[in-house]
């Protein structure tokens, strides 16, 4: 059987009949379907954590409203409360100092959390692992 005798789904003739062109066009067709599969593996993988992570995101931005609008509420609590003992202006001012306390140390456990982070593709990663090993096959 001569290689241009295959038929679709035929056994591939045997390493020793093809030539060096056909065997570097097998590589490249190869290598152009792995390059795109694994590209669309990652974009897909990138879909998923996108879809979850933008749920959550939009939960928080609507408990950090609600958050907020509570916060309000209670610093001018507070600050009616220690007017009874003190000048308002005075009671506006330690109320306001708190307040950049509490984001001086959110914000510092805020970056130290993101260094933390390393948005990472596992699946690509083991998958572009087993590219490697194979094209390292295919050059012995």
């Amino acid at each position: 059987m001569t290689p241009f005798d295959a038929t679709p789904g035929a056994a591939a003739p045997a390493r020793e009949d093809r030539s060096l062109g056909q065997i570097v066009g097998d590589i490249s067709s190869d290598l152009s379907a792995l390059v795109r599969q694994e590209m669309d593996l990652a974009k897909t993988e990138l879909r998923q954590e996108a879809t979850t992570a933008g749920k959550g995101v939009g939960m928080l931005a609507g408990a950090a409203v609600a958050g907020l609008l509570m916060l309000t509420f209670l610093s001018w609590a507070l600050v009616w409360l220690l007017d009874d003992v003190m000048p308002v202006e005075l009671a506006a001012l330690i109320v306001a100092v708190l307040w950049a306390v509490a984001t001086g140390v959110l914000a510092s456990m805020g970056r130290k959390k993101l260094q933390e982070a390393s948005p990472q593709l596992p699946q690509t990663q083991q998958s572009l692992k087993e590219d490697a090993a194979w094209v390292r096959a295919q050059k012995s």
